[in-house]
């Protein structure tokens, strides 16, 4: 035979009028970069505070292709050499695999 719960007056137990499946915000805290398009990506993580765990990877790459796309911005600027028309050639990357 099963055991039954206690009765408690008819008034739901604190444990069960919350629900383990509700997303909840993990209150990690984000720190400002002072980029603002790394800052705004970082800020679309809260995105996640009330999303269920299956709707996370969305927004993951979506900041993760915001970020990678922040970073080559970074790569394609010109340098001092190529302001003054030199001919130097530009700098390598130990992680360019372009050769």
């Amino acid at each position: 035979m099963p055991e039954q719960e206690p009765d408690h007056g008819g008034e739901p137990s604190a444990a069960s009028t919350h629900d383990p499946a509700e997303p909840r915000p993990l209150g990690v805290p984000r720190t400002a970069t002072g980029h603002a398009d790394v800052d705004a990506r970082m800020a679309r993580l809260g995105d996640t505070d009330h999303l269920a765990t299956d709707g996370h990877i969305e927004v993951y790459e979506d900041v993760h292709r915001g970020l990678r796309d922040a970073l080559t911005a970074l790569d394609a600027r010109e340098g001092p050499d190529a302001r003054q028309g030199s001919d130097a050639p530009a700098p390598t990357s130990p992680y360019d695999n372009r050769s």
